[in-house]
């Protein structure tokens, strides 16, 4: 079974006014979850953390251990999250996902980490510990904003295409974003600008990468500009991006269409290898 995408897929968005409406309303919450997300960031570097994944989340009583296999053996689900983020953006969509496949971990990173390169590593890692537990399954990554960029150059540029058949990025700047060039000199926001050194290596030819990717991306995203920056447009890659139209980009990952979506794509993704003559061309999900 392939992954559930049609040339015409058409699923609703929000009104502009809607949708700025509801991304205000995201970012309120947001300015009250980010010191609390900096200061666990703080935390993991006092204890030792700094550059490196932060440790598996503990499993529940009723969620297997780290590297167990998911409801059929066959699926773990990577989850990385942007810069300055943490659980408290990533459990929203976990929890929306859990009865897709699993199990899910989140991959943390701290906002200290010199580049995306080491960032990408650290996924490498993650996912090494995924392949090597034991039960033989498939991982497939989700990585928000940043996190997309992360999970994009594991597998283009550190060989992470052997293990990692599918990469669902949300709201990812894949072209940079022209935001960057406000932001303060961070290292991490230093590479999200046009041009730099790191997305022009993500730019060179990518011959034979066997990972698919589906780029959701957004026309009202306040962080990455312009809109088509979002998408992944590499002749050597296979790509599926889906325009969501009038959501903001803290709303993008929560909003309803885009995690039935996903729901599908995972539930596809636990079955079978995708066909590559699914994930050519785009797709929105508007209405």
């Amino acid at each position: 079974m392939g992954i559930p995408f049609g040339p015409h897929l058409s699923v609703p968005g929000l009104s502009p006014v809607r949708g700025v409406g509801v991304e205000a309303g995201r970012a309120a919450v947001r300015l009250v979850q980010l010191p609390l997300d900096m200061a666990a960031g703080s935390i993991a570097q006092l204890a030792g953390h700094l550059g490196r994944a932060m440790p598996w989340r503990e499993a529940g009583p009723d969620e297997p251990p780290p590297g167990a296999a998911g409801a059929d053996g066959a699926l773990t689900v990577l989850l990385v999250h942007g810069l300055g983020d943490g659980e408290s953006v990533v459990s929203p969509l976990e929890r929306c996902l859990g009865g897709a496949a699993g199990p899910f971990f989140a991959v943390g990173y701290s906002a200290f980490t010199p580049d995306i390169r080491a960032a990408a590593r650290v996924l490498g890692e993650q996912v090494h510990l995924v392949c090597t537990s034991g039960t033989p399954r498939t991982v497939v990554v989700i990585g928000y904003s940043l996190g997309g960029l992360i999970a994009r150059y594991y597998v283009q540029r550190l060989g992470g295409d052997r293990h990692v058949p599918l990469v669902i990025t949300l709201a990812t700047p894949h072209g940079g974003t022209a935001a960057a060039l406000l932001a303060p000199p961070h290292p991490l926001l230093r590479q999200l600008r046009p041009g730099s050194d790191l997305l022009t290596e993500l730019a060179e030819p990518a011959p034979g990468c066997r990972t698919r990717f589906v780029a959701f991306y957004s026309d009202l995203d306040e962080i990455v500009i312009p809109a088509a920056r979002g998408r992944v447009d590499h002749p050597d890659l296979l790509a599926r991006n889906v325009l969501v139209p009038g959501v903001g980009h803290l709303t993008l990952p929560r909003h309803q269409p885009v995690i039935d979506h996903l729901c599908s794509l995972l539930t596809a993704a636990r079955q079978a290898t995708p066909a590559p003559g699914l994930w050519q061309g785009g797709s929105s999900l508007a209405g």
